[in-house]
């Protein structure tokens, strides 16, 4: 009987221990500030990573505020929202880059003032081409509500944003559901049994690796075609180390050239699975750079800028500028090409689009699948590659959760970030102040500074 008392008492204590750690999971939308203006933003995104101001609660209920702010914290990044009254209070050129200011978080910030919408992040959290191209996609079509535009824009954010949660908004999510979840998985564990568990994850982990292995075998074209076209661009190059004017530094280049040939080569003799893709094609892209910069030192040229290849074809070599582009149905955004390319496109053409085989037929790289992720992620590091395929087929795809487990995710910035800093704060991140016409117009970002 005592035993039995002892049982009953212990599964209350366990029941109100559940309870409270549930109740704590739900905190998410750090409540309004008693200080005014900018101050009182700044104040409670050091709580908190969603604010909705007095005056513009019609435009983000509770239960919204709530939801975006678990999502960000679920994610552990350091974005940062908050939807401002469009009143003398907060002046649309300056609020962005004071709310950063005054919070003095490293991280990416994103305002709906009124109607209007506009973001900036530091640098090292995310690029400044990445975040107009984001900026932009949420901003052009039809006018939509706060919650629709703010979602798709923390949707998009939390999968190329840099960084950490800042310490000031305490535990995330994820980890303060993890006691809770910890307990009902063991009590599913115990329910269902070890043997129908481990079935599960037998067949679940049989199945990844059959889509990593299709994937791999699709990929391993491309790869091969690209490492056979920078052979022989090696060759059509025709240099000798002895001909009559080479010099040391243009032998450096051509032995770059040839060693990144060989890096490529030997790397994907031994891949296994597509994320590992990627070391090859930055070994090309490393080997097309030295090859440019040899064909200008024997044409007596400037030495190339280093720039990202054409993103229509990284084939084409390195990019000599910025166009503007959009896809089928899409935003427009900035992306790195070639001469040839950006000629196409002022003449109002196509430009030259990389093409793979798909159950479909051709298709450009970027609406093939999501295998191609670590191929363009080799060429395109930086972390600019989120930013030049938002609203694409692969981006889209690299978007979801089960892409990182499958196919590799990340940039790999190594960037900590989400602490309170001011000393990397660069005020023409967060200049200009593009709320105009709504914020619908895909308008251009800030350029306060040149910081874009």
């Amino acid at each position: 009987m005592k035993t039995r008392l002892m049982s009953i008492r212990f599964g209350a204590l366990l029941s109100g221990l559940l309870l409270g750690l549930s109740a704590t999971a739900l905190v998410a939308a750090p409540q309004a500030s008693a200080a005014d203006g900018v101050s009182g933003v700044a104040e409670a995104l050091k709580q908190g990573p969603v604010y909705v101001a007095p005056g513009a609660e019609a435009q983000l209920s509770t239960a919204q505020a709530d939801a975006l702010a678990k999502k960000i914290k679920d994610a552990g990044k350091p974005v940062f929202v908050a939807v401002l009254p469009a009143t003398a209070e907060f002046p649309a050129d300056k609020v962005l880059g004071a709310v950063r200011a005054e919070t003095g978080i490293t991280g990416l910030y994103a305002i709906r003032l009124g109607d209007g919408f506009d973001a900036g992040a530091d640098k090292a959290v995310m690029p400044n081409n990445a975040v107009r191209n984001l900026t932009e996609a949420v901003k052009t079509g039809a006018p939509v509500d706060a919650n629709t535009q703010l979602d798709n824009f923390v949707d998009q954010a939390l999968t190329q944003v840099q960084g950490s949660a800042p310490a000031s908004w305490g535990t995330t999510g994820a980890e303060q559901g993890a006691p809770v979840g910890g307990l009902i998985a063991l009590g599913a564990v115990a329910v269902v049994g070890g043997g129908g568990a481990y079935a599960l994850v037998r067949r679940n982990r049989k199945k990844k690796e059959e889509v990593r292995r299709e994937a791999l075998a699709r990929l391993s074209v491309v790869v091969d075609e690209d490492i056979t076209a920078f052979g022989e661009e090696l060759e059509r190059l025709d240099f000798h180390p002895g001909e009559p004017g080479a010099d040391d530094a243009m032998r450096a280049d051509y032995e770059q050239g040839l060693d990144s040939y060989e890096k490529a080569k030997r790397i994907m003799a031994s891949v296994q699975r597509p994320d590992e893709v990627k070391g090859v094609t930055q070994a090309l892209e490393d080997g097309r750079f030295a090859l440019a910069t040899l064909d200008a030192r024997r044409q007596g040229r400037p030495l190339p800028e280093r720039r990202s290849p054409c993103f229509f074809d990284p084939r084409h070599g390195p990019s000599t500028e910025d166009a503007t582009w959009a896809p089928a149905a899409g935003a427009a955004r900035t992306v790195p090409v070639c001469t040839a390319d950006a000629v196409r496109l002022r003449d109002g053409q196509d430009p030259a689009v990389r093409t793979v085989d798909t159950e479909r037929g051709p298709r450009p790289y970027y609406d093939a699948g999501p295998a191609y992720g670590p191929w363009a992620g080799g060429y395109f590091g930086g972390g600019i590659l989120p930013g030049l395929l938002v609203g694409t087929m692969l981006g889209s795809m690299m978007s979801s959760p089960a892409y990182a487990s499958d196919f590799g995710g990340g940039t790999g910035s190594g960037f900590e970030g989400g602490d309170f800093s001011g000393a990397d704060f660069d005020p023409s991140d967060f200049g200009g102040g593009d709320f105009g016409g709504g914020g619908f117009d895909g308008g251009g970002g800030f350029d306060g500074g040149g910081g874009f």
